[in-house]
C-alpha cells in the first residue's frame, strides 16, 4: 500500500513538470497584454520563463553549534540571549510578587467584613458593596494574571 502511494505521488509530481509548456506574451493593437500557449500569427511575442527557481539550501550547522554562518558573531547572539533571559526572569519575579499581593488582599477582604482603608487621606470603613466589588476585582486580577 505504501509503495502504491509513493509511486502515485512520484508520478503526480513528475507529470506536473512534464505538462508545463511554453507560454508566450504579446500586446495587441489596443495595448492589452495577453498570455497564451500559441503566439498569434503576424504579431511579435516573447517567450515567458515559467520555470520555478529552486530554493537555496540553508547553511548547515554542526551538532555542537560550533560552526555558525559568518553573518552573526556567536558572542553577540549569546549576549542578546542572556539579556532576554534576564528580562523574562525579572518580569516573572514581578508577576509572582504582584500575584502574592493580590491573593493576600483577597484573603483579607474575604475573611474580614470590617476593612478600613485610607481613601483620599481619610481612613474609613468599606461598605459591604465596596468590599464585594473589591473582592470581584481581586478575583478577576488573579484569573487574568496569576493562573
Amino acid at each position: 500500500m505504501h509503495r502504491m502511494i509513493l509511486a502515485g505521488s512520484l508520478l503526480l509530481v513528475l507529470s506536473a513538470s512534464a505538462l508545463a509548456g511554453q507560454v508566450y506574451k504579446w500586446v495587441d493593437a489596443q495595448g492589452v497584454t495577453h498570455f497564451g500557449a500559441q503566439p498569434p500569427d503576424g504579431q511579435a511575442a516573447t517567450s515567458v520563463n515559467t520555470s520555478v527557481p529552486k530554493p537555496q539550501p540553508l547553511p548547515k550547522l554542526d551538532s555542537e553549534m560550533g560552526d555558525l554562518p559568518e553573518t552573526q558573531p556567536v558572542g553577540d547572539q549569546k549576549a542578546i540571549d542572556e539579556k532576554v533571559k534576564a528580562e523574562v526572569a525579572s518580569q516573572e519575579a514581578e508577576r509572582r510578587t504582584y500575584c502574592e499581593n493580590v491573593r493576600t488582599n483577597l484573603a483579607q477582604l474575604q475573611n474580614n467584613p470590617r476593612i478600613r482603608m485610607d481613601i483620599n487621606g481619610e481612613v474609613r470603613r468599606l461598605t459591604e458593596e465596596e468590599r464585594q466589588s473589591r473582592i470581584q476585582e481581586a478575583q478577576k486580577a488573579i484569573d487574568e494574571n496569576c493562573n
